[in-house]
């Protein structure tokens, strides 16, 4: 089974958006925001995409996409 790679550091490089701006701006740790980079966690709520997605100009698919030959860390 595939899983859901997370393209955020990318955009963050096309933006030229620093993590620590991020982070302040939509309410998270930078810690919280570095597991979110790395992928290292299950799961993201609406609001804080919404509020990245605000800050990046971007869409939420152009930060998670499905790669069906990902495997996922936890399987």
């Amino acid at each position: 089974m595939g899983s859901i790679v997370i393209r955020l550091d990318v955009m963050l490089a096309l933006r030229k958006v620093r993590s620590r701006e991020l982070a302040q701006h939509v309410g998270i740790t930078e810690s919280n925001l570095s597991l979110l980079k790395s992928g290292r966690v299950r799961g993201v709520r609406f609001d804080t995409l919404a509020r990245i997605c605000e800050y990046l100009d971007c869409q939420p698919g152009d930060l998670l996409v499905y790669d069906p030959h990902a495997v996922d860390a936890d399987e």
